[in-house]
């Protein structure tokens, strides 16, 4: 059963739209750009979601569209030339994924329209004026419905493992939203009675000593949210935490996908499949300043159960009755 759902923020779907904007102009071929921060390794899976997504809505690849995507492999310095170089080959809709590659978008064209869909507090990072009426030419979709996500995120580390207090948390000082997510993780810490041991990552050779300082502080537990940093390189962060032989939570499903211990968040595949409905009203005549941007309602808990027992970590019964998925 498919447990996953979103909603607009005002009444009304989303995809309600006027019967005469839904016919584009016979024998065009549209050009979309596709912008995102990881490797086309680390993010081609859910790219090639977004393209299926719109193929079921009738739009092919080579007959009524044109797809040129653009991986920034995770730096961060390469974003401004690759959404010039979409905004000089004329997209008609650009889709960003990741707060940079939105605001990279943003700052080279204020007409094309431009869809993001793996962002984090687009209003508080200036991203778009308000969730109801973004107004401008960026909506999409958010990946989480607000900062409170890191309060329950480490509630669930916490019920997971009670007798945890000192948790070590990653957060990238590269990220837009960096001081937005250091101020929301002390608050969620002070109010779970959690001593935190912030580690700043400003590049991936920051990992080795980051994780290195955790053992020395003896920390109970590990906190990981969600970056595209730490999600192109999942896999090494999640042999790094495997290493430390304590539990972490991660922001991402994919992290626990990939061996992390456990993980409460958001279907990236989903957001892709929305975000190709956007596009699909988009250039069907819609106006991005008059699409609510979504959030998400419902979030998944995964648990790696084959990683806690590597670990040697017991889940009590009471939190993997929660799970929506269990990995064996």
């Amino acid at each position: 059963m498919d447990r996953r759902a979103f909603i607009t923020i005002v009444g009304g779907s989303v995809l309600s739209m006027p019967l005469s904007a839904q016919t584009q102009q016979a024998g065009k071929v549209y050009r979309i750009g596709y912008l995102t921060v990881p490797s086309r390794e680390t993010a081609q899976g859910v790219a090639n979601t977004f393209q299926v997504a719109l193929t079921d809505l009738g739009w092919i690849e080579g007959k009524n569209i044109v797809i040129d995507y653009r991986f920034a492999d995770s730096r961060l310095d390469r974003l401004p030339d690759l959404a010039a170089g979409l905004v000089r080959l004329r997209a008609d809709v650009i889709v960003a994924g990741a707060n940079a590659a939105v605001a990279a978008a943003k700052a080279v064209t204020q007409t094309i329209p431009i869809v993001m869909f793996l962002t984090a507090d687009p209003v508080g990072t200036g991203l778009v004026a308000s969730l109801a009426r973004p107004g401008g030419n960026v909506t999409g979709l958010t990946t989480t419905a607000g900062p409170e996500i890191y309060g329950k995120q480490l509630q669930l580390l916490k019920d997971a493992f009670p007798r945890i207090s000192r948790v070590a948390v990653l957060v990238s000082h590269a990220a837009p939203a960096y001081a937005l997510v250091v101020r929301e993780i002390e608050a969620a810490t002070r109010a779970l009675g959690l001593q935190r041991y912030v580690m700043e990552i400003r590049n991936p050779g920051d990992f080795d000593n980051a994780f290195a300082a955790m053992t020395q502080a003896h920390v109970d537990a590990i906190f990981i949210p969600a970056d595209s940093m730490f999600y192109q390189y999942r896999t090494r962060l999640v042999q790094l935490a495997a290493n430390t032989r304590r539990p972490a939570m991660w922001g991402l499903r994919d992290q626990a996908e990939a061996g992390g211990l456990l993980a409460y968040a958001t279907d990236l595949n989903d957001l892709a499949r929305r975000a190709a409905t956007y596009v699909d009203k988009i250039l069907k005549g819609a106006k991005p300043a008059d699409l609510p941007v979504e959030q998400p309602t419902k979030f998944e808990l995964v648990i790696n159960l084959k990683t806690a027992k590597a670990l040697g970590l017991t889940i009590p019964p009471s939190v993997l009755l929660r799970a929506d998925q269990v990995i064996e």
